[in-house]
């Protein structure tokens, strides 16, 4: 077959066109997913133009530091792998926008990641990672962030200057608290925190002006900041399984709000001003110690709202 002007290539048709020497000089994305590889294939490297990369899904141990040859590179995969180091010349893929490195078994990453100043997507998720470089605070452009199951015990104070994330994925971490840095991410959509040991949140949290998702379910809150009240255009707060015993008066404050999951706490009661928030659609209070049902929760459910006790 004739891949001379063939722009992408997958799978076995790929693997045959690198064993037979062909002119592979116009290829830009090339999928490799699921072959059963257990050595990076060192020909792919001669592929000077390919602007996409996956390896998803084999048993690869080791990336070469020669990948920095590939400098056309936007999107490389290398996820579900058996990787325990990434290579420094990583650092040299200056016009990277997506890396997914997650499902592996990395300790410690490069602090030439720092470097991939046009990178808008890393995915981190699943590893050994007990901290991050410092470096990763140089990546500007950087609109999701993707850092689960792994074994952060504490975010670094220098996230506060990724100010161009949108979505931030934390779960399922060794997290005690979020740093007050992290009010400086102005554009942050979506916060993902659950499944942490968090039994403090920062007053900062409230500066998150643009934030609609909240998701701080399984930590040990007992306490909410009344700064929690001026995230005006959230949509979603996730409080379920913590240690609440009160809700702060400011919560009336989420004019946006529209479902409040709020099961398996230790609430008594809940504020009454939790009627006048004029969107909200559902409110979940099972599993708490409700003795009587508050008249703010009859007022929602009279207009509409659902609401479990």
């Amino acid at each position: 077959m004739n891949h001379q002007h063939t722009t992408t290539l997958r799978g076995r048709s790929l693997l045959e066109a690198l064993a037979s020497e062909a002119d592979l000089s116009a290829l830009q994305h090339a999928n490799l997913d699921g072959c059963g590889l257990t050595a990076f294939r060192s020909d792919i490297l001669q592929l000077s133009n390919l602007s996409a990369l996956s390896f998803y899904d084999n048993q690869l141990t080791d990336v070469p530091h020669d990948i920095a040859r590939l400098r056309h590179l936007r999107t490389l995969n290398l996820a579900q792998n058996q990787l325990a180091a990434i290579p420094d010349g990583i650092g040299a893929l200056q016009q990277l926008e997506m890396l997914d490195l997650g499902h592996n078994h990395l300790a410690t990453l490069p602090a030439s990641l720092g470097s991939l100043r046009n990178l808008a997507f890393l995915y981190l998720s699943n590893n050994q990672l007990s901290s991050l470089p410092a470096s990763l605070a140089g990546l500007s452009r950087l609109r999701y962030l993707n850092i689960t199951d792994n074994q952060l015990a504490e975010l670094p104070g220098w996230i506060g200057r990724l100010t161009s994330l949108v979505e931030l994925r934390v779960y399922n971490n060794a997290l005690t608290t979020l740093p007050p840095e992290i009010g400086a991410l102005s554009h942050l959509v979506e916060l993902h925190a659950n499944k942490n040991q968090i039994a403090t949140l920062p007053d900062s949290i409230g500066q998150l002006a643009a934030l609609t998702r909240l998701n701080l379910q399984a930590n040990q809150l007992a306490a909410l900041p009344e700064s929690i009240g001026d995230l005006a255009r959230l949509t979603e707060l996730d409080l379920r399984f913590n240690n609440l015993s009160t809700l702060p008066d400011s919560i009336s404050g989420l004019r946006s709000l529209e479902y409040l999951d709020l099961r398996a706490n230790a609430l008594t009661t809940v504020p009454a001003d939790v009627q006048e928030l004029p969107n909200l659609c559902k409110v979940d209070l099972r599993w708490n110690r409700l003795e009587v049902l508050p008249d703010c929760l009859t007022i929602l459910a009279s207009r509409g709202c659902i609401v479990y006790t």
